[in-house]
């Protein structure tokens, strides 16, 4: 028997997994420049700008207490309130530690290396960090032109390997929502074994006609799971709450795979008061919206060719000069989000925003004149 090697030197480096090296690691948005005279703006992640409602800051006050109990690993408050404002069963939701997590768990419960997960590309990064975990092949289907989903070659992408297609709308970070007679038209085309995961991340900020209805889908197809968060519309990012809707023997694979007692109390507790503000919340996700369409407009009056905006951020499609304008925008203390072939804009105060129309200005002239 040969001992082990006990020598001084250079540690061995540990056995991952070969599919580690086969897709990047997340990247969070980008902390602004800290400037004298100028006020930073975060403008890099997806965040409400906009603080909690008062009663769900009452609420996190009113449950920021026994940190050494467990919380309802069922979230069955919230799951409760979810199902009747929904008009679903309860043991048709999940609550899980965002959206994320319900991300990783479908990808759990549906894949291995023996299986191919179709999405759109770009879009949210996630999608080819949980599918590469669990070794599956990637299909990723290039988006349109105009930023939407190319639904055709996602059917056609299909194989007897497909296991998990995964729908974003509105898509993160190109801006179009999915109209629901397209998905209809395309869950035509998809075999029912086939899961099909619609994340709705951004649903409140549409405001295009005929969005899909995840609810009223899932209704109609077994093979379709809702995913949804409390992050954006909400502002409720930083506790992490996200819930999925789906037909029974899906949730019940959901919960084998998520993480037992990951929304705390706290969590669960602001979630459900802002639920229960859901009113409140619309109405503020329509203003974010009105913003939105404003800072559109007025980056499309200056030439730029900016697709249809459904969620609380825009895209400016810059291809190689991505970098050059993060860098542009880095210089005057705001952080915007480069994903290589283009800059996502979230949406927030107008003195932030009014500083990019500025500088998109100035840099469309220096590089486009």
């Amino acid at each position: 028997m040969t001992s082990p090697d006990n020598s001084v030197g250079t540690p061995s480096t540990p056995r991952l997994r070969a599919s580690l090296e086969t897709f990047p690691p997340y990247v969070p948005g980008k902390e602004p420049k800290r400037i004298d005279g100028l006020t930073p703006f975060k403008l890099s992640s997806n965040e409400n700008y906009l603080e909690p409602l008062p009663a769900v800051i009452d609420a996190m006050a009113a449950h920021a207490k026994d940190p050494a109990l467990y919380p309802d690993d069922a979230a069955l408050a919230l799951r409760t309130e979810l199902a009747a404002r929904l008009g679903v069963s309860i043991d048709e939701l999940i609550v899980t530690t965002g959206a994320s997590e319900l991300l990783v768990a479908l990808t759990q419960i549906t894949s291995d290396a023996t299986t191919e997960a179709i999405y759109p590309w770009p879009s949210f990064e996630m999608y080819p960090q949980t599918t590469g975990l669990a070794g599956a092949k990637r299909v990723e289907v290039p988006v349109r032109d105009d930023g939407r989903h190319d639904l055709d070659a996602m059917a056609a992408a299909i194989t007897d390997n497909t296991s998990l297609i995964i729908l974003c709308s509105p898509n993160n970070p190109t801006g179009p929502a999915l109209r629901d007679d397209e998905v209809r038209r395309f869950l035509m085309q998809v075999p029912d074994h086939v899961l099909v995961a619609l994340d709705e991340a951004y649903w409140e900020f549409a405001t295009a006609e005929g969005v899909v209805g995840g609810v009223e889908l899932v209704a109609d197809h077994p093979n379709v799971v809702l995913v949804r968060t409390f992050s954006k519309a909400h502002a409720l990012a930083g506790l992490r709450v996200g819930y999925a809707l789906a037909h029974e023997a899906v949730i019940q694979g959901l919960f084998k795979a998520v993480i037992p007692f990951g929304v705390t109390d706290m969590s669960q507790a602001a979630a459900l008061e802002s639920l229960r503000h859901s009113d409140e919340v619309d109405v503020r996700a329509k203003e974010i919206a009105s913003v939105r369409d404003d800072f559109a407009h007025a980056l499309r009056d200056q030439g730029w060719d900016v697709p249809e905006a459904q969620g609380n951020f825009v895209w400016l499609p810059l291809g190689e000069l991505s970098s050059a304008f993060e860098d542009a925008c880095v210089e005057q203390a705001v952080a915007v989000r480069n994903l290589g072939d283009g800059v996502r804009i979230s949406i927030g105060q107008r003195e932030g925003l009014d500083r990019v129309l500025a500088l998109a200005s100035a840099f469309r002239s220096e590089h486009f004149a």
